[in-house]
């Protein structure tokens, strides 16, 4: 073949090839404190969208390098930060931690990730119009709540997380942004992580959110050792969602209601705990095994209803948690608490009376166990002194 033959079919394969995505870049990042955040920037090798992925309170940002790998080979940045108080980022150190510790660090995780947020959108090829956010575990809850924050991201990956009320609310209020949620059955910090994410994808209600459950595969991330597809799924959705057909937050969305989501709009309603309680009782009298909430959920409105002095809406709402699993200590306990802020002793004493009798055989792990037994004696103690 003459040479310059084989040269011009050489280029013909040199442009048939796909694209090279530029080698993961590790950079530094300053949060508005002055604090060191290390993260890594896996370049696409040509303009366009953008995802942040937050790593699990057990790992560090190296987790997602799987997805940021895939992604960027299919022409997505990808930008993985490690939390401060983990891997290489500064801050005082997560694990080991003190309560005190912890808590300083989770309050100046916003501002962390919003410097993250800034800094892949600055990127020279990177489209800020098509941005999306993934979170693992700890991670759920702090992906959420960044896109609260940047109402113009796209979509969301959540692995094996819960958010707080507001973070609830705005994945149920917001279907047109699809969101991509997954967990295993042996995950070793939730025995109900399935179902509790299987529950959050059903309140989206955007036609493109999906989920994926696994019968082992351990924590969120973890997931992705023995089971490569979930990673194959994940880079998926945020092709589907990004490139392929990105989508549009301005677009009417035909949204679709299921039990769950109703159930959780009645509950959220201000006065709406009865009624809430009322669609329970007859849908599970229609279908025993039909599944409306997790109980941290349910838990975690109490409380917000607690703080606002809804103490009537609050007891109402600890009783339906301990109504739907009362095999929990940690329902009868927070029962305890309403009953007390509403100065109802008596009640106050019997329900944490039932959450020491229910902890031996409670689902939670023996840390939890060992916490809530120990506050559960504390106030059983204080209460039968102030009886006498």
């Amino acid at each position: 073949m003459p040479r310059s033959s084989l040269f011009s079919v050489l280029l013909l394969f040199t442009s048939l090839a796909p694209a090279q995505a530029p080698a993961a870049k590790d950079v530094d990042i300053t949060s508005p404190d002055g604090t060191k955040l290390r993260a890594t920037f896996f370049a696409a090798a040509k303009p366009g969208p953008g995802v942040v992925l937050l790593h699990m309170c057990n790992t560090t940002r190296k987790s997602w390098e799987p997805v940021a790998n895939g992604l960027s080979e299919r022409g997505v940045n990808v930008l993985t930060i490690d939390n401060r108080g983990f891997g290489e980022s500064g801050g005082p150190r997560f694990e080991g931690g003190s309560p005190e510790v912890r808590q300083q660090l989770n309050e100046a995780w916003p501002a962390d990730f919003d410097a993250a947020y800034q800094f892949l959108i600055a990127q020279p090829g990177v489209d800020k119009g098509r941005i999306a956010l993934g979170g693992g575990s700890c991670g759920v809850g702090n992906a959420v709540s960044l896109a609260e924050r940047h109402p113009e991201v796209k979509a969301l990956v959540l692995l094996a997380g819960t958010t707080d009320v507001k973070g609830i609310n705005f994945i149920a209020d917001h279907p047109e942004r699809p969101i991509f949620a997954a967990a295993a059955d042996d995950d070793e910090y939730n025995s109900d992580a399935v179902q509790v994410m299987q529950w959050t994808a059903s309140l989206s209600s955007n036609p493109r959110t999906k989920f994926s459950g696994f019968k082992d595969g351990k924590h969120g991330t973890e997931i992705f050792g023995p089971h490569p597809e979930l990673v194959q799924q994940i880079v998926a959705f945020f092709i589907d969602t990004l490139v392929t057909k990105p989508v549009d937050l301005k677009a009417k969305v035909a949204s679709k209601k299921t039990p769950a989501s109703e159930f959780w709009t009645l509950a959220d309603q201000k006065g709406g705990a009865a009624r809430a309680a009322q669609f329970y009782r007859e849908e599970h009298k229609r279908d025993p095994q039909a599944f409306l909430f997790p109980e941290f959920a349910v838990n975690l409105l109490g409380y917000d209803r607690l703080q606002a002095g809804e103490k009537e809406e609050a007891i109402e709402l600890f009783k339906l948690n301990a109504e739907a699993y009362p095999a929990s200590a940690n329902a009868q306990d927070s029962l305890s608490d309403g009953y007390l802020a509403a100065g109802q002793k008596e009640l106050a004493l019997g329900a944490e009376e039932k959450c020491l009798e229910l902890l031996p055989g409670d689902r939670s792990n023996a840390q939890v166990k060992e916490q809530l037994g120990k506050i559960a004696q504390e106030k059983v103690a204080k209460l039968k002194s102030e009886s006498k």
